[in-house]
């Protein structure tokens, strides 16, 4: 290899090549990026969080009307599966 250019970068950085204002611009949207990025994944664990309080609420609900009533809950079950097996088997 020659001496030259094994000194050389071949993926020159804006710190290699003195950057500037280019620097700090990429610094600003690089943070504004990064700030947008925790907004969303603040906002997707609030949901999340909410979805799992839903999930179990409404788990439970269905525990306590299968308990109260198994039959209807079977005939439920059971015409729920045969409009499905309609739908699906076309």
């Amino acid at each position: 290899m020659n001496s030259e250019t094994s000194n050389q970068n071949p993926f020159p950085t804006s710190a290699s090549q003195g950057g500037g204002a280019d620097s700090g611009k990429v610094q600003r949207v690089a943070q504004k990026a990064h700030e947008a990025i925790d907004r969303l994944q603040e906002s997707i664990g609030t949901g999340s969080d909410k979805m799992m309080g839903w999930q179990q609420e409404y788990g439970d609900m269905a525990r306590e009307q299968v308990r109260a009533s198994p039959i209807a809950a079977l005939g439920v079950a059971f015409a729920v599966g045969i409009v499905f097996s309609k739908l699906f088997m076309r």
